[in-house]
């Protein structure tokens, strides 16, 4: 929808003048241009055009108000015309003619011809044009001249401008306007704009210079503030969007596919709740396919490990952030079994490497267990993980002794925003269909086949193979089928949110031998997803996604098979997959589930083919204007150029061609149907039907010069056409245009404000807030657009859900962007500007569509039916669209193509030379939407038809011929280049540039030896045809290549690097004259594939030969250099205006010069050459014995431009010179910017100016960018009402001049503590003043570290409160100016905040607990050097390099290149200064700006390094472990530790200190090593830091030694320095000039016009307090930077830490080592000794504990005989580990009621270590271990207890730990005893052993049921007693109930025994209590029975006798 205004004239107006016309709608408004010198007629002539979102109302006005323009006075109104749109509305189109009103809406003569049209989308309004489809030819003609066409629209324009086009021309008459010609900003493309000192001159407002706004404001009359004009409506276009071109890619090199070294490190620190009984864990940590596993820890369900695994892996980035990282823990795992799975962890590492700083630290992992999803979580690993690419560097946040009573839930191992609680969920991926495979094996058997048996197979059989998450499944195999049908579906079971960022989807072709991917496409499910409050799950399709990979021909070896797996893109198309994913969340408490989570592939229901979008007829139209730049080896053969989309086009190797679907006449599509009726390309069988025509006419190159050839096309351009039938998703590519459109402006406009930042151009606030109007606009463009054709029934889900969160995005975007504009202020923009990179990567991610519609062009060169080069197009760039925002940004436009090699071929050099430029013009739309696909081509041309006879004049052309043709000649001002890449051996490069422009090409003269040639030459090229209209080509000319070489001897030139620029077009019947000519010098970025390789500086202009010829032409003046032959210099008007600058040199001296062709350097010398002129330094005679130069500053005069940004690069090189005269080039550095050594006198204005400027500062200030390098606000000031200068504070002025007085708080803390003592505080123990001589300088350093970690913590919290801050600025200045002293105060405070070794008293501890006040040191979590910029405070250090520069990858880097170094000053001045500067007392005219400097005689120097310790070192060993030791070389000493190496430690703790002595500046380069000790063979490198000794040396800010925080004479904080502080700010003064210092009256210092306090007393070591200046001299220096004009910030003492590097793996780190370096010059008084920072060694302690009881235990066994429940209890317990010293209780028996008495005593000998509250422990790692290895673990003392069993294993009951630094206090009874106790609910006091020493209580003992919930099952009670080593010698125990001092028997019950082993006493407790009278009972019936048995036995016996007479 849009509303075009086309304003014609203006007539009758009164008098001569300028005038200027203003169109507003809708409140945006319009200028034209302006018309000069008009009289009564003023003929604008400019069409204007609305993009409007919703439909107009027919009230709405139109307002057209036309001006006087003056350049100085605001314009002045002459009329207005207001019309109601009513009629516009109804008919579409409407043609005025009416007078104007003044102010007073009185008519006045003047009259004004204008023609309104409305052009709705939706075909309501009015009627559509004729020539809206398929019709009259005539008309088209006439709609392509006019311009109006819609599809003409420039593409790029923001949603929210008006565009002004130029309108209908009338012939000969030249009155259009530029439309927008700025920057090409990504290639800097020759950015014409006006040159700031020139004025603007007014017919072009198109790009306005920023300094315009504030005169624009002032002429448009509207009184605005310039601040709120906004860019968007001032600036008609804000960049290049002609009309006719695209803007071409500079980057060629394909970045992806290219193999890199990456870095993955673990450390698994501990495990915590792992679930299940008395384990024996082991963690296995997996990356890929690498495993390695911790070592095991018996019985225990929090085993602690701290130990470090490292993976190294070479592969390309896609490769590597798809591996997975899976952390496991494994169940008693040995050499014979692989143990039981308890839990798993899995994330991708591209999660990692998107965190900040790559990296997740101390984390805890949650554990799942894959087999069984209905279980809880099954425990929790705390780790880091960091993943290190090339280059990155880690932070790693400072490991000092973590408590360990961290929150695990607040640290889990997730991402920002994944929820601590993940489901588990099924992700369905269904797998449809696929069309249009290509062919997978060879025809032969297939022909075979064919002869026999008649049937024609397809060749392919083709399964699809899924990857996520570490698990694959894979479809059933379709056999033989191009176009397979599967409806499967893969099931994977993850948990939700996966933390694997891409599936991985492959089409493979199945095969008896191996099977080979057919193509790849990954699914991101960040893209198909959002995690929104309003988000929804992935979901994807059913939608096709096309494949893309290696051209479709079969060959049994595919060199580019790694394209078919996804990697580097894709370089034809090999097939599209219909596909669909769904995910569902699990309910794991459903019983039916299946709890695995094994891959499954299930069936899937089949969808309708209609569900992706009705099949459409597409239409791709293409017309080769121009190839050039064929790369020579494909000269000699025709070339023709194919294209294709998808298969369609595909002549070569398509194949499997698709069938071609019959549009299906559905009801409702009448309308349609009529109007493809109404085309007379109708789908008949009728012979009209339009066969493709895809590949150009072969042709053979001609020569353009020896390496490029060019196809002669001339007049006649070769068209192709395609019709392609594609499911009608348009919609989608439309959203992403929009998007796209919105991202591209923005990033055009970001690269203008950084541009403008660098270039130092005025207001880049005001573009900025331009650019984010522009977004906000653009958001809400989005809106009205994107919200269409809803109801479509092929839309998916991912679709609705899509829209709906770009809209909701853009919203918030557009909010953002509205806020953030009222906030950019000048000092802000850069932090601003960074907020908008945010939104642009934004844009982009949204804008990536992740379902396909319609698949990528390829174009590509062929030659003897071979592929040759390629360039690939997306489709969605080149759609059309009615909409001018969804229009493809290519579409209809001239694009220019880089050709170039396929797959691995395009790395490195050879993908960088271009294989042919293509100048395409291409239109993709519907075939119904086909009438105007010629609109965008240049004009004046003549279709040449295929089919003749047929007359169908809606065929396209197979061809153009131009008709007609301009004649032009180009003009290259080449004047210099910079930074160019270094392409000998030499190091330095024989440099010329080649020049080419359509089918002309012409070289510079080549420049030996160097890498900033000024060529300083103007090329010609003559007889240049251009095709087309003149006024398109003033608009939109064709772009210049410039492509620089490296001339060799021998061989062709070296490719050094590549940009391009568009001329500055002059038509023939334009002046040549301001402000558009002679166009300004412009620097163009040189890129060498992906890499930028310099600039050029250069300016191109093209002239058109008007009918006179070349008479017309600008004369060219200026000599030709006759001494370069016929070379023409850049002319006058183009080349910069110079200056007389002088250069200073200081040569100081060359340092490491390598040797040069196997000889050494002896007798070096340095040349300085700048713009041809230079000077040489004196010669060093003997470089080994002295390398300083004896003559130290040197100078010459040289012309310079006055724009610094002009200025030539400074080269500085080194020679030896040998015997005879000869020279040897040693090595060479190209200073490319002088601007930080130019030095600006200062301003003669500034109060008192002659005493606060003194030269060498002046020479500083230029090192430092200011007058003084810090802000005058500053000064710290602070009123003591002891001090008797009452008066000071009426007079506290903030400026450098000012006096003020800076006290330090000592005072305040000794009157808190006597305060305290006043009021008789008592306090608790933990507070009490730690004893001094407890105190080392580990105390200090942990203290230090702590307050390090605090102000990292409040840095992240104020990072939130900035913008409330900077909102709070603003205000204040409205406030008034604050009193003097309330002022002072504040600054006090930030100063407090900004020093960050926070003052006594500022400890930043939770309130309520104050850590007992210790002095501390600096701690930097970085080199020292970028603290303080490389100490080049004056002397810098320029690397010389030598040798050719690496291309990206295998090439020898910087490092590898440099030969040595160069120790020297700049100072670029002006001349002649002023006077003043050279009458200053103590001007040494010798030295000129570099006064005062030290001499550079060699100085003896004692050298100190303490190095205190190494943190997570890579490991040397197999066993993943090192065993490091120091070594240390400076100069000719080489100290190697190796005795003293720390065993089986990757964070060793070295604590030494080495002392060297040295002399400078032969010595000065100190390295510091960590090496690997090996029992055989050599000590490998584990990396090595090495630090520059001179510069700290001889540095301002005095590195020499470290200034402490408070001066103390003894003691653990004894000053180190030889000088005390006293001497030290004497010297300073004395050095700086500065009036002082002048001590008195006690506790007072003044120094220049600063007063510092401080205590006056200082105590010895015996307490006697003595008188002393030493506190206040040091408070002096720690204020020194405050001290005006001398003062800099000093070395506060400190640690540093570096990075340990190592040669063999360049740019990662190995490392890092915290040290630092004392030096003293040996001519002054020694130093005292080395501090001692060895090592704390561990204290040995004891711990005594007793076990008294226990109670409540669970009851085990069943009794044998009674089957009662009883438990044989026994406790364990250890310290450091089971199988070091467990010890157990005895066995308390038969316990009935899960009471035990034990009485039995444990006695744990331990070495703790205070500070890291670890215990040490020293112990062999196995049998074969040379030596013991030092573990350091927690202090925890765990208790179990156990059930005893002779025949079986003991069964484990419960057990406690506790952690002997944090426990909970024991219950006084066993009652009051919870198990809440252990598991922390509730609040009990935790206590600690070395605190309490002695503690008796109750403790809970826990274990898990079978739900894996805690349960109590026993209570113990225990006496715990600390006594320290020789507390226990004094006073011994035994162990168990021993002597001395034993224990008594434990009173147990006479039940307590053993049955097997008491038999009798089990008869008697067992048997005879319970049974007795049943026994009584069995015993008489038993005897009963024996009497009976006795009696019937006796009975015959006595019977016989009787009857037998007895």
């Amino acid at each position: 929808m849009a509303l075009f205004i086309h304003l014609k004239t203006v007539s009758q107006l009164r008098g001569r003048g300028d005038r200027i016309a203003k169109v507003t709608f809708r409140g945006q408004s319009f200028y034209s241009r302006v018309l000069e010198n008009c009289e009564d007629v003023a003929n604008f002539d400019e069409t204007f055009r609305w993009p409007v979102a919703s439909d107009i109302d027919r009230h709405e006005m139109l307002e057209i108000q036309i001006f006087n323009y003056s350049k100085v006075f605001s314009n002045k109104l002459i009329g207005s015309f207001r019309m109601v749109l009513q009629k516009v509305v109804e008919e579409n189109r409407v043609e005025v003619t009416d007078t104007l009103i003044d102010d007073n809406n009185a008519i006045i003569k003047t009259s004004l011809n204008v023609e309104v049209r409305y052009q709705a989308t939706d075909g309501t309004v009015g009627f559509w044009d004729d020539g809206d489809f398929l019709g009259d030819e005539t008309l088209q003609e006439e709609e392509k001249d006019s311009q109006e066409t819609d599809g003409l629209l420039p593409s790029s324009l923001p949603s929210s401008l008006p565009s002004s086009r130029p309108g209908s021309w009338p012939p000969g008459e030249k009155s259009f306007r530029r439309a927008g010609r700025s920057v090409f900003s990504a290639m800097k493309l020759g950015k014409n704009r006006p040159h700031k000192e020139e004025p603007q001159r007014q017919d072009e407002p198109a790009v306005l210079e920023m300094e315009d706004l504030d005169h624009l404001a002032i002429h448009l009359g509207d009184g605005l503030d310039p601040d709120s004009v906004s860019l968007a409506s001032v600036t008609a276009l804000t960049t290049n969007v002609s009309n006719k071109r695209s803007k071409p890619d500079i980057k060629m090199e394909p970045s992806t596919g290219r193999p890199m070294d990456y870095q993955v490190s673990v450390t698994v620190i501990e495990a915590r709740q792992l679930v299940g009984l008395n384990m024996d864990p082991v963690v296995c940590v997996e990356v890929g396919d690498d495993k390695k596993y911790t070592s095991m820890k018996e019985s225990t369900n929090c085993p602690y490990y701290n130990e470090y695994f490292v993976f190294d892996f070479h592969v390309s980035p896609d490769v590597m952030f798809d591996k997975i990282i899976k952390i496991s823990v494994i169940h008693s795992k040995n050499l014979l079994r692989s143990g039981t799975l308890v839990g798993s962890f899995k994330m991708d590492v591209g999660t990692v490497y998107s965190q900040p700083e790559h990296q997740f630290h101390h984390k805890w992992a949650i554990l799942s267990d894959p087999d069984d999803i209905s279980a809880g979580l099954k425990g929790y690993v705390k780790c880091d993980v960091a993943v290190v690419g090339k280059g990155d560097n880690i932070k790693t946040p400072h490991k000092a002794n973590e408590t360990d009573e961290d929150d695990i839930e607040g640290n889990l191992l997730l991402p920002e925003g994944v929820p601590a609680e993940r489901q588990w969920a099924r992700f369905y991926v269904k797998i449809y269909r696929a069309e249009g495979l290509p062919r997978m094996n060879t025809s032969l058997m297939a022909n075979v086949k064919k002869a026999f048996i008649g049937e024609n197979k397809d060749l392919v059989d083709p399964y699809v193979q899924v990857f996520f998450a570490g698990q694959k499944g894979k479809t059933s195999v379709q056999k033989s089928s191009y176009e397979p049908l599967w409806n499967e579906q893969v099931v994977f079971t993850d948990l939700f949110p996966p933390l694997c960022k891409r599936m991985k989807v492959q089409i493979r072709d199945s095969d008896k031998v191996n099977d080979v991917a057919i193509g790849t496409h990954f699914i991101d499910l960040r893209k198909i997803s959002n995690d929104g409050d309003k988000g929804f799950l992935p979901t994807l399709g059913p939608a096709w996604v096309n494949m893309y990979g290696s051209t479709r021909n079969y060959t049994l070896l595919d060199e580019h098979q790694d394209l078919n797996e996804g990697l580097g893109e894709g370089v034809s198309f090999r097939a599209r997959l219909m596909l669909g994913l769904s995910v569902e969340i699990l309910d794991t408490s459903n019983p039916e589930l299946t709890s695995s989570t094994e891959v499954q592939v299930e069936q899937a229901t089949p969808v309708l083919e209609s569900c992706t979008g009705r099949m459409e007829e597409f239409f791709l139209f293409g017309a080769f204007l121009e190839a050039s730049m064929i790369d020579r080896k494909n000269g000699d053969k025709p070339i023709t150029f194919e294209v294709t989309i998808g298969n369609y086009g595909n002549e070569v190797d398509g194949l499997s061609r698709p069938q071609r679907p019959r549009p299906r006449k559905e009801h409702g599509d009448e309308e349609e149907v009529d109007l493809i009726q109404h085309s007379s390309d109708d789908e008949g069988d009728d012979g009209g039907d339009l066969a493709s025509v895809s590949s150009t006419p072969p042709m053979r190159p001609q020569i353009t010069n020896r390496n490029y050839f060019h196809l002669p096309y001339l007049e006649c351009k070769p068209c192709i056409y395609i019709k392609s039938w594609w499911p009608d998703q348009r919609r989608r590519l439309y959203n992403a245009n929009i998007l796209d459109h919105i991202a591209d402006k923005l990033e055009e406009g970001l690269n203008d404000v950084q541009e403008m930042i660098k270039t130092e151009k005025s207001y880049p606030e005001r573009r900025l807030r331009g650019v984010l109007e522009e977004l906000s606009n653009g958001c809400h463009r989005f809106f009205s657009l994107a919200d269409k054709d809803q109801g479509h029934s092929s839309r998916t889900k991912l679709d609705r859900e899509r829209l709906k969160s770009c809209m909701r995005e853009l919203e918030s975007m557009g909010q953002q962007a509205k806020s953030l504009r009222a906030q950019v202020k000048q000092h802000t923009v850069r932090d601003k500007l960074r907020l908008c990179q945010n939104f642009l990567q934004k844009l982009r991610f949204l804008a990536d569509e992740p379902q396909h519609s319609i698949p990528d062009i390829f174009i590509w060169m062929m030659s003897n039916n071979k592929r040759i080069a390629y360039a690939r197009v997306p489709s969605k760039d080149l759609l059309f669209s009615i909409v001018e925002e969804e229009l493809g940004k290519d579409c209809a436009k001239v694009k220019t193509l880089f050709l170039k090699l396929p797959g691995k071929r395009g790395f490195g050099s050879a993908g960088w030379t271009v294989q042919a430029k293509l100048e395409l013009y291409l239109w993709l739309g519907l075939s119904k939407q086909r009438k105007d696909f010629l609109c965008g081509l240049p004009c004046g041309f003549e279709e040449v038809k295929a089919a003749q006879d047929l007359g169908l004049h809606s065929f396209p052309p197979i061809s153009l011929v131009y008709t007609k043709k301009q004649a032009f000649q180009l003009r290259a001002h080449m004047y210099q280049a910079r930074s160019l890449f270094a392409a000998d051996s030499s190091g330095l490069s024989d440099p010329f540039a080649r020049v080419f422009f359509i089918n002309q090409s012409q070289c510079t003269e080549v420049l030996n030896e160097t890498l900033c040639p000024t060529w300083d030459q103007m090329l010609v090229f003559d007889n240049l045809e251009l095709y087309g209209e003149a006024h398109e080509l003033w608009d939109d000319p064709p772009i210049i290549v410039i492509e620089i070489y490296d001339q060799d001897s021998m061989g062709k030139a070296d490719f050094m690097g590549r940009t391009f620029a568009k001329p500055l077009v002059k038509m023939a019947d334009e002046a040549y004259c301001p402000p558009r000519f002679p166009p300004q010098l412009e620097y163009y970025q040189i890129y060498r594939g992906n890499a930028t390789a310099g600039d050029l500086l250069a300016a191109f202009e093209l002239l058109q030969i008007g009918p006179a010829g070349k008479a017309d032409l600008p004369p060219i003046n200026g000599p030709v250099d006759m001494d370069r032959g016929p070379i023409m210099p850049v002319p006058v008007g183009i080349r910069p205006v110079l200056s007389k600058y002088r250069v200073e040199v200081l040569f100081w001296g060359l340092r490491d010069l390598k040797r040069v062709n196997l000889a050494q350097v002896d007798r070096p010398r340095v040349d300085i050459e700048c713009a041809g002129k230079g000077v040489q330094s004196s010669l060093i005679h003997n470089y080994k014995k002295n390398p300083n130069f004896n003559t130290l500053v040197k100078w010459f005069e040289v012309d310079l431009p006055e724009n610094e940004l002009l200025h030539p690069p400074l080269n500085i090189r080194v020679v030896d010179c040998r015997a005879f005269g000869r020279y040897t080039l040693v090595g060479s550095h190209a200073v490319s910017s002088l601007r930080r050594f130019i030095y600006r006198p200062p301003d003669r204005s500034a109060p008192n100016w002659n005493t606060t400027v003194r030269l060498l500062w002046g020479c500083h200030m230029l090192c430092n960018g200011g007058l003084s390098s810090h802000s005058p606000g500053e000064v710290v000031v602070s009123m003591e009402p002891e001090v008797p200068v009452k008066k000071l504070e009426t007079m506290v002025k903030l400026d450098a001049t000012s006096d003020a007085v800076v006290k330090v708080d000592v005072a305040e803390e000794e009157k808190e503590k006597k305060k305290k003592k006043k009021k008789g505080i008592t306090e608790e123990p933990e507070e009490e003043e730690p004893d001094e001589s407890m105190l080392d300088w580990w105390s200090k350093y942990f203290a230090s570290i702590d307050t390090m970690k605090e102000q990292l913590r409040q840095q992240e919290n104020s990072g939130a409160d900035l913008e409330e801050k900077e909102e709070a600025d603003n205000t204040e200045g409205l406030k008034g100016p604050m009193k003097g002293k309330e002022k002072a105060r504040a600054t006090k405070e930030e100063k407090k905040k900004r020093i960050q070794s926070p003052g006594p008293g500022q400890g930043s501890e939770a309130p309520g607990k104050k850590k007992p006040k210790l002095d501390e040191l600096k701690v930097y979590s970085k080199e020292l050097e970028s603290e303080f910029d490389n100490f080049e405070d004056w002397l810098h250090t320029f690397n010389l390099l030598r040798g050719k520069t690496g291309d990206d990858e295998d090439g020898s880097t910087e490092e590898e290149r440099t030969v040595g170094r160069f120790k020297g000053s700049l100072c670029v001045y002006k001349v002649p200064l002023p006077e003043d500067i050279s009458r200053e007392a103590g001007y040494d005219p010798t030295f000129g700006m570099f006064q005062g400097i030290p001499s550079n005689d060699p100085i003896n120097v004692l050298v100190r390094v303490y190095v205190v310790r190494a943190t997570d070192l890579h490991p040397a060993d197999i066993n993943g472990k090192a065993d490091p030791y120091i070594a240390i070389r400076l100069g000719k000493t080489d100290i190697r530790d190796k005795e003293n190496y720390i065993s089986k430690q990757l964070n060793p703790i070295f604590g030494k200190s080495f002392d060297i002595e040295a002399s400078f500046p032969m010595e000065s380069l100190l390295t510091v090593a960590v090496y690997d000790w090996d029992l055989v063979g050599t000590d490998d490198l584990i990396g090595e830091t090495k630090i520059d000794l001179e510069n700290r040396f001889y540095s301002r800010h005095r590195a020499t030694c470290g200034i402490a925080q408070t001066y103390s004479t003894h003691g653990y904080n004894i000053w180190r320095d030889p000088m005390k502080p006293s001497q030290i700010l004497t010297r300073l003064c004395k050095e700086g000039k500065v009036d002082g210092p002048h001590f008195g009256p006690p506790g007072r210092v003044k120094v220049a016009n600063r007063v510092f306090t401080g205590p006056s007393e200082i105590e010895d070591e015996n307490g006697q307090r003595k008188p002393t200046d030493e506190h206040v001299a040091l408070s002096a220096l720690r204020h020194w930077e405050d001290i005006p004009r001398a003062g800099c910030r000093l070395v506060p003492e400190h640690v540093e830490t570096r990075p340990l590097l190592n040669p063999d793996k360049p740019g990662i780190e190995q490392g890092h080592l915290e040290l630092w370096v004392d030096m003293f010059p040996m001519d002054m008084p020694a130093p005292g000794t080395p501090l001692d920072i060895s090592p704390r060694k561990p204290k040995k302690y004891e711990l005594r504990v007793i076990v008294w009881n226990t109670d409540e235990v669970v009851l085990e066994d069943d009794d044998f005989f009674t089957g009662e429940k009883s438990s044989d209890i026994f406790v364990r317990g250890w310290l450091k580990g089971q199988q070091e010293d467990k010890q157990d209780t005895d066995v308390h028996y038969h316990s009935l009621t899960g009471e035990g008495n034990f009485n039995w005593r444990y006695l744990f000998p331990f070495d703790y270590l205070a500070a890291e509250e670890r215990i040490v422990i020293s112990k062999k790692e196995s049998m074969f271990s040379w030596d013991e290895t030092e573990y350091k673990i927690p202090a925890r003392l765990t208790l179990q207890i156990w059930d005893a069993d002779h025949f079986s294993a003991d069964d484990f009951l419960g057990a406690i730990e506790l952690d002997l630094n944090r426990f909970p206090r024991g219950a006084k009874t066993a009652k009051q005893c919870t198990m809440e106790m252990a598991a922390g609910e509730v609040d009990v006091p935790l206590v600690s052993i070395f605190k309490q020493k002695r503690v008796k209580g109750w403790w809970p003992l826990l274990a898990r049921n079978e739900n894996d919930e805690f349960e109590l099952t026993g209570k113990v009670e225990a006496e715990l007693h600390l006594l320290t080593a020789e507390e226990a010698e004094k006073n011994p125990v035994g162990l168990a109930r021993n002597e001395p001092d034993p224990l008594e028997k434990p009173n147990r019950p006479d039940t307590a025994f053993v049955w097997f082993l008491n038999p009798l006493k089990s008869i008697k407790y067992l048997i005879c209590t319970r049974y007795k009278w049943l026994i009584i009972k069995i015993v008489l019936a038993l005897l009963g029975l024996l009497m009976l048995a006795l009696f019937l036995y006796s009975l015959p016996g006595y019977m016989v006798k009787k009857l037998l007479g007895a």
